[in-house]
């Protein structure tokens, strides 16, 4: 199987092209530097130098593909955002969605995958939801379900599966989310994001990558929640690296830090799919 991968370099990109290869498949890894270019190739992957949103250069890179896979963010790397911060990564998700569909269809290729995030839909009310959830109430979230929209009506019409990965929040040393929440302890004020007691639904970053990877190797149209099996609750006591939380929140109204981690059910529906994520 040969694979295109938007977004190769990336915290979850590189991790998807490195198990791609490590189960023989060939990968194609679009780059927009010299540096990017090192990084696909030392993941064992070919890198193709391409603007994600020309569709024309998208597809050229793509010739042979059989599926191709949008990993690609521009995920703000500081703390308190405001509309202008998640522009890149908006664009991203529509105009390049719709620059790769197009070349999906351009090549024949079989399917499309994207990141989504699983926050653009439910409430923050603590309860569990499902891929069916009505859509969050927040515009900043809003390119996530556009993205979708626009791959699922591209599917259809140009004859290829299309999945959208709803992930939760990443953790993983290289991963934001991560950091962020690290720096915060050891500065002695962890962020409480949410009006309520909220729980976050999370997924180790390896753990989101094999998602894709079951996908890509049995495509099936539709969209699938990407989280560990037992949500964070962050009201209470609640471990990362065995470190108790401080009892000290410092806490932030919903929708300033434009994320939603929400109380999920399990990732896996229709999938042979599962993540291996810690158990507590």
């Amino acid at each position: 199987m040969r694979v295109l991968v938007a977004g190769a370099s990336g915290v979850l990109g590189r991790r998807i092209v490195r198990q791609l290869v490590a189960r023989n498949h060939t990968v194609v890894g679009l780059a927009r530097s010299g540096t990017g270019e090192a990084t696909v190739r030392s993941l064992g992957g070919e890198p193709r130098r391409a603007d994600l949103f020309d569709a024309d250069a998208v597809a050229k890179a793509a010739k042979g593909c059989d599926i191709l896979i949008r990993a690609a963010t521009a995920i703000p790397t500081k703390v308190r955002t405001g509309p202008k911060d998640w522009a890149m990564n908006d664009r991203i998700r529509r105009e390049g969605t719709r620059s790769l569909v197009t070349a999906a269809h351009r090549v024949g290729a079989r399917a499309f995958l994207q990141e989504s995030v699983v926050w653009a839909v439910g409430t923050l009310d603590g309860k569990p939801f499902d891929e069916d959830a009505p859509p969050a109430n927040d515009p900043v979230l809003a390119s996530a379900l556009d993205g979708e929209r626009i791959a699922r009506e591209a599917g259809p019409a140009d004859g290829f599966d299309t999945m959208a990965l709803r992930c939760g929040g990443f953790y993983s040393a290289d991963g934001w989310h991560t950091r962020i929440l690290a720096e915060s302890i050891a500065k002695g004020r962890p962020v409480l994001i949410g009006r309520q007691s909220p729980v976050w639904s999370m997924i180790h970053t390896d753990d989101a990558a094999s998602a894709f990877v079951t996908a890509a190797e049995a495509p099936k149209t539709g969209v699938w929640h990407i989280v560990d099996d037992r949500p964070v609750p962050l009201g209470t006591s609640s471990t990362i690296g065995r470190s108790r939380w401080p009892s000290s929140w410092e806490r932030w109204p919903a929708g300033s830090m434009r994320a939603r981690l929400a109380a999920c059910r399990g990732g896996s529906r229709g999938c042979s799919w599962a993540d291996t994520g810690p158990a507590s």
